[in-house]
């Protein structure tokens, strides 16, 4: 028998869809004012039903309620809880108890237990957490379920955590294991529009061709390359139709090239050559777009990752991705950045799989001036 750890942060990814970058600290309070929901137990229960084939070789062992064994319920696995070491059980209306220190005290203890693996579904802050108790030992895997997900620790998508998890506790040839960097940005700094980025340690992850992402990493400069991308959509832009700028320097320099001052970490709309709304939430996306007559949304490419929606821009949901359409995506990258790209697809992870696979096949990306190429997106 092998033994699996899980740990849930309850509140990861609150903070996405209602634009406030994150749910570190006391944050999860505006998030939850805003009407934000829980999300990453749902997440973790997508991740385990995928060890349902191996789950007479496997234990799991888990902390109460929201912090795992929710999920585990829900995904119909048996499991023993941690108790006394994680906080009082939570339900999906009331998470607060929980914080970082229930996450170290559960890994922690999860490290003393031996388990072979110690999977935890969360964001960067959460692996941070994770990688400060446990450093290289047990192997550990990330299920995405952050707002924010610059580290090189988590598998492309729930689903994909629980297909390498369950490989590796198979007792067939188990995936590689390699050092990966946990990677976490100040929250509050992204609220002011400044992106700075910190190393706080490694851990240990099982790897498998196209199952886990690589850390964010900077695009390749081409500055002229992505001015002249810039420019081929401005000047597209009908003054009719409402435009939806994801986040990111792509799309800020849009904004700028018709002298417009944009949110550069948050997500804005564009109606007829001004700005009418900036760093938005779904909600008031769903608002402007339920005006609008006709409606766009344009998206860069998270760099060395690779993902267009789902990292970042959770903002622009599910709701809002169907509302305009596949057709209505406009996706901008310079060649240079797509070339970059380990794997050379780009990714969907929107929370919703029914979607994610609706918005695969070939998708046009502007990568300069009236030039177009075509790109492969995979769910």
């Amino acid at each position: 028998m092998k033994r699996v750890g899980l740990i849930v942060n309850p509140i990861a990814g609150m903070g996405g869809r209602v634009g406030l970058k994150g749910t570190d600290g006391a944050i999860v309070d505006a998030a939850r004012a805003l009407g934000a929901v829980p999300q990453a137990s749902r997440k973790a229960a997508r991740a385990l039903r995928r060890l349902s084939p191996v789950a007479d070789r496997i234990e799991i062992l888990t902390c109460p309620g929201e912090m795992g064994a929710a999920a585990a319920e829900s995904a119909g696995l048996g499991a023993s809880e941690v108790t006394g070491v994680a906080g009082p059980p939570t339900t999906p209306a009331s998470p607060e108890p929980t914080g970082p220190e229930h996450t170290k005290e559960a890994a922690r203890e999860m490290a003393r237990r031996g388990v072979d693996l110690l999977l935890f579904a969360g964001g960067d802050g959460t692996a941070r957490d994770i990688a400060e108790v446990v450093g290289l030992e047990p192997p550990a895997l990330g299920i995405p379920a952050g707002v924010k997900i610059y580290s090189g620790v988590f598998a492309t998508t729930p689903e994909n955590a629980g297909n390498l998890a369950a490989q590796f506790v198979a007792g067939g040839p188990s995936p590689t294991l390699r050092e990966a960097e946990v990677v976490d940005v100040d929250e509050e700094a992204v609220r002011l529009g400044r992106l700075s980025a910190s190393l706080y340690g490694h851990l240990r992850v099982p790897v498998a061709r196209q199952m886990v992402s690589g850390p964010k990493s900077g695009a390749p400069g081409d500055a002229d390359a992505l001015a002249a991308a810039a420019r081929s959509v401005a000047r597209a832009m009908e003054p009719d139709c409402l435009y939806v700028l994801g986040p990111g320097t792509t799309t800020r320099a849009i904004a700028l090239s018709l002298n417009l001052d944009s949110t550069l970490l948050g997500v804005d709309a564009i109606l007829g050559g001004r700005l009418v709304g900036q760093d938005l939430n779904e909600r008031q996306l769903l608002a402007l777009l339920e005006d609008a007559g006709r409606a766009r949304v344009v998206v860069g490419v998270i760099g060395g990752q690779g993902y267009i929606f789902g990292r970042g821009n959770q903002q622009i949901g599910p709701q809002v991705i169907r509302r305009v359409g596949r057709e209505g995506i406009i996706v901008v990258a310079t060649v240079a950045k797509l070339l970059s790209l380990a794997r050379r697809v780009l990714l969907v992870d929107t929370g919703d799989p029914e979607l994610d696979r609706e918005l695969e096949g070939f998708m046009r990306v502007v990568v300069g001036a009236e030039e177009e190429t075509l790109f492969r997106v995979e769910a």
